[in-house]
């Protein structure tokens, strides 16, 4: 099932009849939120739940657009489920609104709110067979015999699980059980489906190709995903946008590049993915560079000034391990941003090997190596004395 041409501005192009889906061509085009005659499809104004003295969600406002994978990223405890449950109408609201089409959903019950929720435990019928699970909203609904089995063929085919039409839940692998509660969801065409964890039961290399499989038949399927995670790496994987909540607030909203590339704090920094952070002194700022002393190390780094505050102020200096270069050998003369340190440990993944070196003053930071070359001796070791070194625009500056 493709979008309709209809879609306008907002949705993502259909994909191509008889051709396959090129999912990073749909997503470097889509960007709605950038056009100001968008309209979103939810909108959260000041939204606010408390439980007793706890508040779970603090004056969220947040707009989602018709045809959007979004993502609420954030650790346990931050408000990012709670806020989904409001949406989904399990939760009722201490303060603000949430819109979904334009109609305030206050006071509107679960059943009658155009979304859709598929649970991290899937919540499949056991007695019933894949075909049955399918079919169970359409039956509630009260839809004629005939659509329902036409619906049903359909969102078979969607998830590629047509030969298991009359299995039960326990004849079916984890991965297909997992289609099975997306097809079961999908099936009454909701505005808006909303996953909460929906690949926290699959194994590492399941989960990857489920990933790709959600992104494409999101686009298929023209319906506007809310996700739920606490998987950095799942977030940016899939999503368009990520919202990384903590303490119930929403700290930083943008493409999955931009806030791993320019994280807005400290926090959005180490929890989206590995980072080394500096607590520095801004020494001076000499366009292009400011000149930046760390405490700890009393090493000087040159780093690009942009919004870098005024000489004497505390910054930190975030650079992402990928970002820094190790070598045996001592760069050339002149090169800025360059560490002595020893290696303290070393993880092999298969594709990257990560070194851990301590620096002056007991500083450990992190750096990671493509494996582009195969090996089976380590070119560096453990104990060996190295350099680390990283360019002037590898840095991020964070005053918070």
């Amino acid at each position: 099932m493709s979008r309709p041409p209809s879609a306008g501005r907002a949705g993502k192009p259909a994909k191509p009849e008889g051709r396959r889906l090129n999912i990073g061509a749909v997503r470097s085009t889509f960007a709605p939120w950038n056009d100001p005659d968008a309209v979103p499809l939810v909108r959260f104004e000041g939204v606010t739940k408390r439980f007793g003295s706890h508040t779970a969600v603090d004056n969220v406002s947040l707009d989602i657009y018709p045809g959007e994978f979004f993502a609420l990223l954030g650790p346990s405890g931050c408000g990012k489920t709670t806020l989904m449950r409001m949406l989904a109408g399990f939760e009722t609201l201490d303060a603000g609104r949430i819109t979904l089409a334009g109609q305030d959903l206050a006071g509107v019950p679960p059943h009658q709110r155009p979304v859709n929720m598929m649970f991290q435990s899937y919540a499949l019928f056991p007695h019933l067979t894949v075909e049955q699970n399918i079919a169970f909203g359409l039956k509630q609904e009260g839809l004629p015999r005939g659509e329902i089995a036409a619906r049903v063929l359909e969102m078979l085919d969607l998830v590629k699980l047509t030969p298991f039409a009359r299995r039960k839940p326990d004849q079916l692998s984890g991965g297909q059980k997992q289609r099975v509660a997306l097809a079961r969801a999908v099936a009454r065409k909701p505005k808006m489906l909303l996953l909460d964890e929906p690949l926290g039961a699959l194994d590492k290399k399941l989960r990857e190709e489920t990933q790709f499989e959600l992104m494409d038949l999101q686009v298929e399927l023209g319906v506007t995903f809310l996700i739920v995670t606490h998987d950095q790496e799942e977030a940016m994987v899939m999503a368009d946008r990520i919202a990384v909540m903590g303490e119930g607030r929403t700290v930083q909203v943008g493409r999955p590049e931009e806030i791993y590339e320019t994280p807005s704090s400290r926090y959005v920094a180490e929890f989206l993915g590995d980072v080394n952070l500096f607590e520095t002194r801004v020494e001076a700022i000499e366009h292009p560079m400011a000149h930046l002393e760390a405490r700890e190390t009393k090493a000087g780094f040159y780093v690009l000034d942009d919004d870098c505050p005024g000489p004497g102020s505390t910054v930190w200096l975030a650079v992402r391990p990928e970002k820094m270069r190790i070598s045996l050998d001592p760069p050339a003369e002149g090169s800025r941003n360059v560490l002595a340190g020893e290696i303290w440990d070393i993880g092999y993944t298969g594709d990257w090997t990560n070194y851990i070196v301590e620096l002056p003053g007991e500083k450990l930071v992190r750096v990671a190596r493509a494996n582009s070359q195969r090996f089976v001796e380590r070119p560096i070791g453990w104990d060996d004395k190295v350099w680390v070194s990283f360019d002037p625009d590898a840095g991020v500056v964070l005053t918070s």
